[in-house]
């Protein structure tokens, strides 16, 4: 591996509404560091993409966001949202889930209906009007662009879907809640390709609603959908800039290196 320096980085701030940011993030699984010192912004209403090598620490970093690190890791540092530091230990961890919903890497819906998939997280938080809540899988089956592929099956179970419907579904249910945030790790990488560029053309026409921010492995990925882009090395945030800028004319050596392929 070759050794980088982790004082050369390149973190552009941003002048626009923001969505999110962490300021001096850091992370410990007991004595192994992590994170270190992450700051990063978040546009809102737009994509911003986190890439970097398995283990650079993205993941763990995406999953602080909405605080899915609770109880296996020591967070330190301010993760703000809406002016309020939602690492602080006061904050209700259920309420920041509302806002800041989290989709995993493998599909993961429930073993019940399509529209109960759906309508089980409402019916928690006490929507109960029956049209309400068919009114809101709809909305949601089409925010995902599943609804033409199941609104004749809607009863029958979410286990019979192949996989990119699913992961899908699992969009819509999150999106289901009206969050304000969605946090995508690795969304695509069990996909096939017409699945992946389904996953992502939903994501580009999410976009308008919610501001998105996905881990991925694939570049190409990355250069597609992301607004703006953040690399990651072992548990250093070395560069974050517009997509189109990191990937034509990136600044730090370690990012350059990765995106041409000599990296390792």
């Amino acid at each position: 591996m070759k050794q980088y320096d982790f004082e050369d980085t390149h973190i552009i701030k941003l002048n626009r509404e923001l969505a999110m940011e962490t300021e001096n993030l850091q992370v410990f699984y007991g004595k192994n560091h992590a994170m270190h010192d992450a700051s990063l912004q978040f546009a809102r209403h737009r994509i911003t993409a986190l890439i970097g090598a398995s283990g650079s620490g993205k993941s763990t970093y995406l999953r602080c966001l909405n605080r899915m690190n609770d109880r296996v890791a020591n967070v330190e540092g301010a993760i703000m949202y809406r002016d309020t530091d939602i690492n602080n230990k006061g904050v209700n961890v259920y309420e920041v889930r509302k806002h800041i919903s989290m989709v995993f890497q493998r599909p993961n819906p429930f073993a019940k209906s399509i529209r109960d998939n759906i309508t089980f997280a409402l019916k928690k938080n006490g929507i109960k009007d029956k049209q309400v809540l068919n009114q809101r899988v709809e909305e949601s089956l089409r925010a995902a662009a599943l609804w033409d592929e199941v609104k004749d099956d809607l009863d029958k179970s979410a286990l019979a879907l192949s996989g990119g419907q699913a992961q899908r579904l699992c969009i819509a249910r999150c999106v289901a809640m009206k969050p304000d945030v969605l946090l995508l790790d690795e969304p695509a990488s069990a996909l096939d390709p017409i699945s992946t560029a389904k996953i992502e053309e939903t994501l580009q026409k999410l976009r308008e609603d919610y501001s998105i921010i996905i881990v991925t492995h694939n570049m190409q990925q990355a250069s597609r959908i992301a607004d703006y882009t953040a690399f990651f090395h072992m548990g250093h945030v070395l560069e974050f800039d517009k997509t189109s800028t990191l990937f034509t004319t990136p600044q730090v050596k370690a990012t350059e290196d990765y995106i041409s392929g000599n990296f390792g």
